[in-house]
C-alpha cells in the first residue's frame, strides 16, 4: 500500500517493511537477529530456522525495491554474537553495494568493533532525512520539525469479523505525532494499539497490507 506522510511517498510491504522511493530507501524495524539462538542456548527448542526465514523475507524486499540504503530502525541483534549472527554476515556478502545503517535499539548492545566488522554504520539515537527522524523510540525523539518513525513496541491490531470473532495482525501505526513499525521477526509478540481520531494503522495479512 502507498500512502503520503509529509508530502512524502511511503510504500507499505506486507513483508513488515517501508519503502522511501524518494530517498531510495529500506527501513526495517526489530529485526532480533539472534533471538532464537539466544533461547535455544538456554535450553527452550525454538526452531533454527526462524533467523533464515527472516533473512530470506529481506531478500525479497532488497530484490524488488533495490535500494541504496537499508536502515534497521532499532533492535537488529537480540544479544551477544552467536549462530544467528554469523549466519547474518554470511548473508551479507551478498550485497556488497547496499549501505547498511543501524539506528540503536535496547538490544543493540554489541562492541563498536563488532559492528564495524559487519559493515554496519551506526547512528544513535536517530537517523534523519528531510521529512523523517527514525528513531528505535518515539518518546527520545528531539527533532521538533520532523516525524518520528520508531519501533520498539512491536504494534499490532485486533480485526472483529461479523460474528465477533477476532484476528490480530502486526500493524503500521501513523499517529498524530509519530508512527510505529511493525517487527520484522516473526519472533515476537504484539503490542495492541488503539488509534484515536485522526490517526491511521494499516493491518499486515498473510496476503496484502490493508487500512483498518
Amino acid at each position: 500500500m502507498t500512502i503520503t506522510i509529509r508530502d512524502e511517498e511511503l510504500i507499505l510491504a506486507k513483508e513488515r517493511a517501508i519503502y522511501l522511493p524518494q530517498q531510495e530507501l529500506l527501513a526495517i524495524s526489530d529485526l532480533h537477529l539472534g533471538k532464537a539462538a539466544h533461547f535455544r542456548k538456554a535450553g527452550l527448542q525454538v526452531p533454527s530456522t526462524l533467523a533464515q526465514g527472516d533473512l530470506e523475507r529481506l531478500s525479497i524486499l532488497l530484490e524488488r525495491f533495490q535500494p541504496k540504503t537499508l536502515l534497521i530502525n532499532g533492535d537488529m541483534f537480540h544479544h551477544d554474537v552467536n549462530t544467528d549472527v554469523d549466519d547474518f554476515g554470511r548473508w551479507k556478502l551478498q550485497y556488497s553495494n547496499l549501505n547498511f545503517i543501524l539506528v540503536k535499539g535496547n538490544h543493540d548492545k554489541l562492541d563498536e568493533k563488532q559492528y564495524q566488522n559487519l559493515g554496519i554504520k551506526i547512528h544513535d539515537p536517530s537517523y534523519c532525512t528531510s521529512s523523517f527522524c527514525f528513531i528505535h523510540d518515539a518518546v527520545k525523539c528531539k527533532e521538533e520539525n520532523l516525524y518520528p518513525i520508531s519501533g520498539h513496541i512491536h504494534p499490532g491490531v485486533a480485526v472483529f469479523g461479523k460474528a465477533k470473532q477476532s484476528l490480530k495482525f502486526p500493524c503500521f501505526y501513523f499517529g498524530n505525532d509519530y508512527a510505529v513499525m511493525p517487527a520484522f521477526s516473526v519472533f515476537t509478540g504484539l503490542s495492541l494499539v488503539k488509534p484515536k481520531a485522526n490517526e491511521q494503522v494499516y493491518a499486515i495479512t498473510p496476503t496484502k497490507v490493508v487500512k483498518v
